[in-house]
């Protein structure tokens, strides 16, 4: 799977790296970004993590085999 936030939608609530803090931290501005090996990483709370962003800045696709 891919993740992708869109940094400029972001507005640094949180709530993705309170659900899936192995995957998302936020910088030094507050806003959300992936930790290091996680671009194209599965892990099971992304999706939940993406649902709970409240301004819909993450996106997580399916990426091709």
């Amino acid at each position: 799977m891919h993740i992708d936030i869109d940094k400029d939608i972001c507005i640094g609530a949180g709530q993705c790296a309170l659900t899936a803090p192995d995957v998302f931290t936020q910088d030094d501005d507050g806003y959300s970004t992936l930790l290091p090996g996680h671009e194209d990483g599965d892990h099971p709370l992304v999706r939940e993590a993406a649902r709970a962003c409240p301004v819909g800045a993450i996106t997580v696709s399916e990426t091709a085999s």
